[in-house]
């Protein structure tokens, strides 16, 4: 991106319409950068370990991939990677990673960052340049990604009038990819919901991701992993702490369901409804949360493996089997207060439809 027309952006109206323009107009609305792994695909096995982890801009790609391999993956859905952003060295942040681990992968733009970045971020590079400025999400695998695909799943530029802290042209997304695990086909999503939002904005843009992948694989198992910043409350209530204390008054307040309890609950499946365990508030209105969770989805064949947004990008694990079971085991990583192991059940009627595991370990490295 050339300084000049990042300059002249800068200088546009931040109308809704100006932003929906510059998405379609700026190249990378639809564009997925798609690289093989560098050796040959082993054959497909009858497991796969999958570690979902947000890598707040991998600003240190060497050391991101010695905590992702010992991880022992075979595939990556990862979060927040930087390519040409001052404050990650101007590297190709997924291109690196990948490098490292011996993997392809396929890196989506979420958004072109017209600044430095956060306000911490634009006082330690001030004077500096972005030389490309892009920030987005990846999957990478040491096997042959079958059929990568992009999906937008909200583009309402947001972040495009500066409000939020930073300007930003784009939205997030969900890259997909289907990989085999022994005979059969299964997709995999790798996302981030927006955390300046509420809990009903963030069910619309799981919503969102649930339509992708029925488009691009329907009636395939599916598991979606990422950061989906599930909290209780919205942003604005999460910061005011005399309203923490006040929800944390009554017990059951403390309980209100997250984001995915409304997509699940519009179902009428009482089966399919996420396990909550406190991640809203505690007692003392302290925020709470439940490290990693493995949740049903309404739609039977889909799992979702969420890192609550509490937990500050620890990665998540899990380790799945051919699809015919009806177990995942996960694991949090021990940089958590408590390393808890969570179980998903089946969902729906269907529960050999989807990518069930059962594996005795899952572990990894704090981030």
């Amino acid at each position: 991106m050339p300084f000049a027309r990042r300059d002249e952006i800068l200088g546009l109206r931040t109308e809704p319409h100006l932003h929906e323009e510059l998405l379609r107009t700026l190249g990378f609305d639809r564009a997925l950068e798609v690289v093989a792994p560098p050796r040959e695909s082993p054959a497909p096995a009858e497991s796969l370990r999958v570690v979902a982890w947000n890598a707040q801009r991998c600003r240190d790609p060497e050391a991101a991939a010695a905590l992702l391999r010992a991880t022992g993956g075979g595939i990556f859905l990862l979060s927040e990677l930087d390519l040409g952003m001052a404050r990650s060295r101007q590297r190709h942040t997924p291109r690196e990673l990948a490098r490292h681990l011996g993997c392809g992968y396929a890196f989506g733009v979420e958004f072109l960052e017209l600044g430095l970045g956060d306000v911490h971020e634009r006082a330690e590079h001030a004077g500096r340049e972005n030389t490309i400025g892009y920030h987005g999400a990846a999957i990478l695998s040491s096997r042959a990604l079958v059929a990568p695909s992009l999906s937008r799943i909200e583009r309402d530029g947001r972040w495009f009038d500066g409000a939020l802290g930073e300007r930003r042209v784009g939205g997030h997304v969900a890259v997909l990819c289907r990989l085999p695990i022994g005979s059969r086909l299964v997709t995999f999503a790798a996302v981030h919901l927006e955390s300046h939002s509420d809990p009903d904005e963030r069910a619309e843009q799981l919503e969102a991701v649930l339509d992708a992948i029925d488009e691009f694989a329907p009636g395939a198992p599916a598991l979606i992993g990422g950061d989906v910043n599930t909290h209780s409350l919205g942003r604005a209530e999460l910061s005011d702490r005399a309203l923490r204390r006040l929800r944390a008054r009554n017990a059951r307040a403390r309980l209100v369901p997250h984001a995915l309890a409304r997509v699940f609950g519009a179902r009428g499946d009482r089966r399919a409804r996420p396990r909550e365990r406190g991640n809203a508030i505690g007692p003392r209105g302290d925020r709470r949360h439940d490290p990693l969770s493995l949740t049903p989805s309404p739609r039977s064949r889909v799992i979702i493996a969420r890192e609550e947004a509490a937990c500050r990008h620890r990665t998540s694990i899990c380790s799945t089997r051919r699809p015919s079971s009806r177990v995942f085991r996960t694991a949090s990583t021990p940089g958590c207060a408590t390393t808890r192991r969570c179980i998903g059940t089946r969902a729906g009627r269907d529960a050999s439809s989807f990518p069930g595991a059962s594996s005795s370990t899952s572990a990894a490295s704090g981030s």
